[in-house]
Parts: C-alpha cells; sequence; structure tokens
C-alpha cells in the first residue's frame, strides 16, 4: 500500500520582541520612525485560540508551541534559536480546523510526544490592536502589535495580562527594532522576559524545565551525578534538533543531532566501569543504528560543501561541473534523510527515545558511581587516553588512511572523556579537549578528503570525468598536507602539562 502523502506546512521563520503593558496603555504614534517607512492606521479584531499539549506540558517546557486559531488553521513553534534581543522561532502554518491537530504537526513534535497524547491546555481570546510598517510598494517589514490577553477556564475569565510585540516581517525591518522599542518604551511598555502567550497563561509548570536537563555539578558531585549531567546533555541536545533533521532545512539540525549521538555514544563507553554493563551495551547498539542514519546524511552534505569550496580553485567553464557533481550529492544527502525520517516514525525510534530520556534520569550504575566524580573521572579519561598514544606509537612512518581514521576516533573519545570532566573539574580538562579538537578536525579534514576521492571516482562519468580528475587531484594534495602536520599537531597534544589532572 503506498504511503500517504502529508501536506507540507508553510514555513517561516519568526522574530519577535516581546513587552510587558499596563492595562492602560495606548499604542503611541509610529508614522516618524523611519523616513522611509508609513505606519497603518491601528486595526483591532478577536483572536480565539486554543493550545494543545501533553498533559504535562512537554512541549511548552521545550519551548514549543501548537495552536489551533478561529480563522488561521494550526501554527506550531518550535524551539527558539535566539541569538540576541529578539525571540526566533520556526513557525508552521498547517490548515484545517478540526479539534484534532493535523498529523504534519504532530509528526514533528513526535520527540516530546512519544507515547503520551496531545490535548487542550489552554484557551485564550486576545484583543489585538496592529500597526504595520510599510516600505513604499507596500512591503510589510515590521508589525507592531498590542495583545489585550484573557485566559479563560470552562465559562470564566481566570486571568488577563497585557503585552506589546514587535515582529520583523522582513529583514530589511531589522534597522526599526530599536527605534520601535524606544517609542514603545518611551510610551509605558516595559522590558519583559519575552515569554511566549501560552507560558505566561500556564503560569509555573510551562516554564519549568524540560524533562531532560543537565543537573547542576560541584566538586563534591559524585560520579553517578557526572553521568547523568552528561547522558543528560546528550540527549537534550538530540531531542531539540529532533524537529529540524525532519523537516530538512537546515544542516546544524543534522550535525548537533549526529554529534549529540557520537558523544553519548563515547562517553557510555568511557563510564562502563560506573555503568551496568548489559545496559550500557544496548543503549549503545541502538545509538549506533541512529548515529549511521545521521552520519550517511551529514557525510553526503559535508562532501557537497566541499566540492563546492573547490570551484574558485578550477577555470571558470568547470564551475557548472562542480554544481553538477554537488548537485548529485545534495540528492543523495535528501534520499538518505528521507529513509532516517521514516525510521524516526517507527515504534523502535520511540522506544530508543522513551531509554534515552529514561537513561538522563535514572542511569543503570554500579557502586562505584558513589564514587566523589572528580577521582572517577580522571582515571576513565586517563585510560581513554592511554589508548589513543597507544595506537599513535603502534603506527609506521607512513600510517594507511583507516590507520589515521581510527587514530581521530580515538582522539574523538579522549576529547568526549575530557569536556565530561569539564564540568567538574574546569579549565585543565578543557585545554586538553581543545589540543585533541585541533588533532581532531585535521584527521578528519583527511578522512573527509579520502571519502571525496572515493566518491568522485565513482562519479566520474561522461562530461563530469575531467572535472572530478581535477577535484581528485585537489583533495590528494590536502590528503597530503594533512597527513604533513599531524605529527606536530599530535606533539601539541602529548605535552605532559595537558595532563597533569589526570590519575
Amino acid at each position: 500500500m503506498p504511503e500517504r502523502r502529508v501536506a507540507e506546512p508553510t514555513r517561516m521563520l519568526e522574530r519577535e520582541v516581546k513587552l510587558a503593558a499596563t492595562p492602560d496603555f495606548k499604542l503611541p504614534e509610529l508614522d516618524e520612525v523611519d523616513g522611509a517607512v508609513q505606519a497603518t492606521q491601528p486595526d483591532e479584531h478577536r483572536l480565539e485560540t486554543v493550545y494543545f499539549d501533553t498533559p504535562d506540558l512537554r512541549l511548552a517546557r521545550w519551548g514549543c508551541s501548537l495552536r489551533l486559531r478561529q480563522g488561521e488553521g494550526w501554527t506550531l513553534k518550535l524551539p527558539s534559536s535566539s541569538s540576541g534581543p529578539t525571540l526566533n522561532r520556526r513557525e508552521l502554518e498547517f490548515p484545517g480546523d478540526g479539534g484534532r491537530p493535523p498529523e504534519a504537526a504532530t509528526t514533528l513534535v513526535m520527540a516530546y510526544v512519544r507515547r503520551s497524547s496531545l490535548v487542550p491546555v489552554a484557551s485564550l481570546s486576545t484583543v489585538r490592536r496592529r500597526v504595520q510598517l510599510k516600505q513604499a510598494g507596500g512591503r510589510v517589514l515590521a508589525e507592531v502589535v498590542d495583545d489585550d490577553v484573557s485566559v479563560i477556564q470552562g465559562l470564566r475569565v481566570a486571568s488577563r495580562f497585557r503585552e506589546v510585540e514587535v515582529e520583523l516581517r522582513d529583514d530589511a525591518g531589522e534597522r526599526l527594532l530599536e527605534p520601535l522599542l524606544a517609542r514603545l518604551r518611551l510610551a509605558g511598555a516595559a522590558d519583559g522576559d519575552n515569554l511566549p502567550k501560552l507560558v505566561r497563561a500556564l503560569g509555573p509548570r510551562a516554564s519549568a524545565p524540560p524533562e531532560v536537563a543537565p543537573l547542576e555539578l560541584t566538586l563534591r558531585s559524585t560520579a553517578a551525578d557526572l553521568v547523568r549531567h552528561a547522558i543528560a546533555t546528550s540527549v537534550a541536545a538530540l531531542l531539540r534538533h529532533d524537529p529540524g533533521v525532519r523537516l530538512g532545512d537546515d544542516p546544524e539540525d543534522i550535525h548537533r543531532a549526529r554529534v549529540a549521538t557520537r558523544r553519548l555514544r563515547s562517553q557510555l563507553r568511557t563510564f562502563r566501569t560506573v555503568l551496568e554493563p548489559p545496559w550500557a551495551q544496548a543503549l549503545r547498539e541502538d545509538l549506533r543504528w541512529l548515529a549511521a542514519g545521521l552520519g550517511e546524511i551529514r557525510d553526503k552534505q559535508v562532501m557537497a560543501e566541499r566540492l563546492r569550496s573547490r570551484t574558485a580553485s578550477l577555470p571558470d567553464v568547470d564551475g557548472h561541473a562542480v554544481a553538477e557533481l554537488a548537485a548529485q550529492l545534495d540528492v543523495e544527502s535528501e534520499e538518505a534523510r528521507g529513509r532516517l525520517v521514516l525510521d524516526m516514525r517507527s515504534d523502535r525510534y520511540i522506544a530508543l527515545l522513551e531509554r534515552l530520556v529514561d537513561a538522563a534520569r535514572n542511569p543503570s550504575i554500579t557502586e562505584p558511581a558513589k564514587e566523589r566524580a572528580t577521582e572517577v573521572v580522571t582515571v576513565m579519561a586517563a585510560g581513554d587516553w592511554k589508548r589513543l598514544r597507544k595506537a599513535v606509537e603502534a603506527l609506521g612512518d607512513d600510517p594507511a588512511d583507516a590507520e589515521l581514521h581510527q587514530v581521530r576516533i580515538l582522539a574523538k573519545r579522549s576529547r568526549y572523556a575530557a569536556e565530561a570532566a569539564e564540568p567538574v573539574l574546569g579549565k585543565p580538562p578543557a585545554r586538553f579537549a581543545a589540543a585533541l579538537t585541533e588533532l581532531q578536525d585535521l584527521l578528519g579534514d583527511h578522512q573527509d578528503s579520502v571519502t571525496a576521492q572515493q566518491w568522485l571516482r565513482r562519479a566520474a562519468e561522461g562530461s563530469l570525468a575531467f572535472v572530478a580528475g581535477q577535484l581528485t587531484a585537489i583533495e590528494r594534495d590536502v590528503a597530503f598536507s594533512d597527513r604533513s602536520l599531524w605529527r606536530r599537531k599530535w606533539k601539541l597534544v602529548a605535552r605532559k602539562r595537558l595532563r597533569r589532572w589526570m590519575i
């Protein structure tokens, strides 16, 4: 039976700043904010909105919201990616006005909902006064909205609040942000905490930490505390980027999810003396399955970026061939992502997420986990370091590509072990991890070059063969250069002063 197709949502990036307002606040005149922009007259309308979440408010606690607004359909907002004064969130709109969330929306938050259910959790009635700021020609650069919000419980108003939002609708509107905020503050609006309406409506339960949150660690923390912190850090990163992997609109989500999976597999190995072996091994094996899917996508993405970066090294006439080769990789990457997304809708994946959430809270630990973290982690990190050192010492003068790749893997394990120690030991393991990162990056570039050469030889057909050959020659030179430098990086890593914190 063919798979039922799910309608694609309308996607956008919401960028806004929220200000608190008193009940008697009035929108000021905004005509003179910018001479090249015209402010419309305020329009007023009422919005009736129902928010859906799990009974324990998982979506809100992760920074998501799913709402049904009369006359507008469904809107899903994903966790914030704020890096400045604005609250930045992916916003997706879905058609429909039924009481059941659309499958296309629920699939995107499947990692948070898992085996729970989505139910109505809040009803808001909002009187909105809106002013748009437009350029000549009618393009909307920004909107200022004054929202008087009533939280409805049954047939009564449980609470009310007022807020003002400045939403940037166009990149050219960036210059309007500070003048608009200054004008609104002068009129009596005050800087708030940028909390979404749903969180303000539901109160402390909605602003509680997500179900997976790393512990705060101190020098007195036990090894069990450190294990929980490490597992929770990686699981939280995987969950946070899960919707982006499904959407496929930002390669960074694939990268971050892959790193989280790799880091967790490595640290489960590093912490093996304080974890029950069957429990840790079973989790590592299931993570291997997920890491393989993420790795296949990310490797193609990296290679495509790599080939495009070589365009400047070739004659202009060959640029189209490079673009065609990179486009082949884009297709292969997207096909691999399609396969992974199907896997991410399976019972196997949901079961894995349930186990990971449980592992972040209650890892299966052994008796040594009760010891002080500072004593245990130094021994563990030393073990990973010794394995790396022995592997390097066993190399000949001209190691094979596969041997250098194995050194890179061991360097990454040692780095992850050092990073796990950083929350309790501070700067010494951080400096060691930084040196290992430089070695790992160099050997990673070498491996990427080797992989690119292998792919180019397979792809070298017809009119693309000549350019594929030129690119292969460039990659061969890069690999040779990396080989000439890696031992220099190794000597920096091997300095004794970087390892004094280990036992």
